[in-house]
């Protein structure tokens, strides 16, 4: 089952940027692509804006769409011989009414985010304590200071 991941919606969804940065970007593709080594599913992020050559990370594809990646994300559900299989990621109202229509699912970011590729409890690493004490210590000696 491919996810078509609305890019610049995720972006402002969880980063809060309007006009997406390229460390927002990156952000996004190293967070989608650590998420993907966890599961067997493929993602295509669609970006809005200028084209750009389509680039294969694995089960990770980027696209660069030449302008709007909503009409590059419809165009492609409705290309699809299969467009039930297709699960378009997106908090867009309208751009969720149109894959559906073309016959996709949708589903919302935040759901995404809490269930795609998620990490296991066994997986997540305990935070270590911090010992106050130790760093007085290790600032109380002169040498360690700048």
């Amino acid at each position: 089952m491919p996810y078509f991941l609305d890019a610049n919606n995720l972006i402002g969804r969880v980063r809060g940027a309007a006009r997406p940065e390229q460390e927002d970007r990156d952000a996004l593709v190293k967070e989608v692509s650590e998420r993907l080594r966890r599961t067997r599913a493929k993602a295509t992020l669609f970006f809005d804006g200028p084209a750009g050559r389509a680039t294969s990370l694995g089960n990770l594809s980027l696209r660069a769409c030449g302008g709007s990646a909503d009409e590059a994300i419809v165009r492609e559900v409705e290309r699809s011989t299969r467009p039930r299989e297709i699960v378009v990621v997106t908090a867009d109202r309208g751009l969720a009414r149109r894959v559906r229509d073309a016959g996709a699912k949708v589903l919302l970011p935040d759901i995404f985010w809490r269930s795609f590729g998620a990490a296991t409890p066994a997986e997540r690493k305990p935070e270590a304590a911090i010992d106050v004490e130790d760093w007085m210590d290790y600032f109380a000696d002169e040498g360690n200071r700048d």
